[in-house]
């Protein structure tokens, strides 16, 4: 049945489902796992990169997250061509409120802003959904640190921790069980790590695999975002990689 309906996507099937927009969410879950999560002092963003080698230049190259403004940056899992196609929109919009407003832009309108532009794509024929999905971090005066996800159908919501990508549902799981009310920066950051750890796959993640950026207020009041460096996230997974012994009594209970 299915395949009489997934040629277009402006064409519902008689279940009221939009196949080439389910099809594109899909294939969200085969990108590397990416993390957010948020805590009372700052939110953290995490992914896992797939494209590693040794030759590449790092400094010239971000595969997982990317700043939007002074306040704001995301990560994205899917496809990564797509991903600049509207992180490039997303750097113009918020640029374009800060001239005309003098004050960055609130959180929640530049995603929905995104989000209206992504819906777009699901609802003209011969336009193909954007296959990517943003985990959205930043700051505003109106409320705080947020955290929000954003889909390929133009769907959003705000979460206090979400996870896509590959192994998901593992992530989600442990998050939903981990993270409590009242978190800081430094327990929000052993969580990642800890999600990090059970959803890749591999026994010892390091930071050549991986990407960690902070959102968070300095004594100041000043709002910052920084990106980890190597050995600050090899401290994190080195931390949170569960030692030999610890593997054996988990598996004995």
């Amino acid at each position: 049945m299915a395949r009489r309906y997934d040629s277009r996507t402006t064409t519902f099937s008689p279940e009221g489902r939009l196949y080439q927009v389910e099809y594109a969410m899909e294939a969200i879950n085969l990108a590397g796992s990416t993390v957010g999560v948020l805590a009372e002092d700052g939110v953290i963003l995490a992914g896992e990169k797939k494209t590693t080698s040794k030759l590449l230049d790092q400094a010239k190259q971000h595969e997982k997250l990317f700043q939007l403004d002074d306040t704001m940056f995301c990560a994205v899992a899917g496809i990564t061509s797509d991903a600049n196609i509207l992180i490039n929109r997303l750097r113009l919009t918020a640029q374009q409120h800060a001239y005309s407003f003098s004050e960055c832009m609130p959180v929640e309108q530049l995603v929905t802003s995104i989000c209206d532009y992504k819906q777009g794509y699901t609802q003209f024929g011969g336009l193909r959904p954007f296959g990517v999905s943003f985990l959205v971090a930043g700051y505003d005066t109106h409320h705080g640190f947020q955290l929000y996800h954003t889909d390929p159908s133009g769907n959003f919501s705000g979460w206090k921790s979400y996870a896509i990508g590959v192994n998901n549902n593992t992530a989600m799981q442990i998050m939903r069980q981990d993270w409590k009310p009242g978190m800081k920066l430094q327990e929000a950051l052993e969580l990642t790590a800890k999600v990090l750890v059970k959803t890749m796959d591999t026994a010892s993640p390091t930071a050549e695999r991986l990407e960690f950026g902070i959102v968070y207020k300095t004594p100041e009041g000043q709002v910052k975002l920084r990106m980890l460096k190597d050995a600050e996230i090899n401290k994190l997974m080195a931390d949170a990689t569960p030692k030999e012994g610890e593997e054996a009594a988990a598996s004995a209970s």
